[in-house]
């Protein structure tokens, strides 16, 4: 399913105009970017959380050369199912 998918869907659930539900949904998901670039967690109740976790440095090897490298401490965006979530996915 894509962001069109989704748009479509809105517009056919809560008839509202195609330019509305891609505007819901574009203030949706910039909202969620934006608490997560703060390092917020966003919960949705049932469907799952959105949360950033640090990952540590570690050591990899470059695919090509075999060559050993270091791959530098980040922060990165995870998703964690809530239990209704899981429970449609069975």
């Amino acid at each position: 399913m894509t962001k069109d998918n989704i748009i479509e869907a809105i517009v056919k659930k809560t008839g509202l105009s195609k330019r509305q539900a891609e505007e819901s949904l574009s203030v949706t998901l910039d909202e969620i970017s934006k608490s997560l670039s703060r390092g917020e967690e966003v919960a949705l109740t049932g469907f799952g959380k959105f949360l950033v976790v640090e990952r540590k440095e570690k050591q990899g090897i470059n695919p090509k050369t075999g060559e050993k490298i270091t791959i530098s401490a980040r922060k990165a965006p995870v998703f964690r199912a809530g239990k209704t979530l899981k429970e449609a996915v069975k």
